[in-house]
């Protein structure tokens, strides 16, 4: 095997791999466009089989800015979800958390030095 032979197989490959990926991108978001029928769906699907360079190329030029919002918007409500999981997870904030003990103290049902070992939990010391 020659040198360029090896030249030309990784040109192929990132080929194959940069078309495979724009397929894959495709579909995914073809399945995340809930403005498009399933009929036109259907279509474009049918398209990236029978002519897959050309379908893909007119699909981005018709359909790429939306693309590009749907994959942002995507993105957005999994950040969110995930800050609110973590949110939800992580409990309370450590000024809450102190200011629970102090109202719990006040009332008297616990000790000033229950009150210290709260705070400093609360404070992570």
């Amino acid at each position: 095997m020659s040198f360029w032979d090896v030249v030309w197989f990784i040109v192929i490959g990132f080929g194959f791999a940069a078309y495979l990926i724009t397929m894959f991108s495709i579909v995914a978001d073809l399945f995340r466009d809930r403005t498009a029928s399933g009929g036109a769906k259907a279509l474009w699907i049918l398209g990236l089989f029978v002519l897959p360079l050309l379908t893909a190329l007119v699909y981005v030029v018709v359909k790429g800015k939306g693309m590009a919002e749907r994959s942002a918007g995507s993105y957005r409500e999994a950040q969110e979800r995930q800050e609110t999981y973590i949110r939800q997870v992580a409990g309370t904030s450590a000024p809450d958390q102190i200011e629970k003990a102090r109202s719990l103290l006040d009332s008297g049902i616990i000790s000033a030095s229950e009150f210290d070992v709260l705070k400093a939990k609360a404070l992570g010391v």
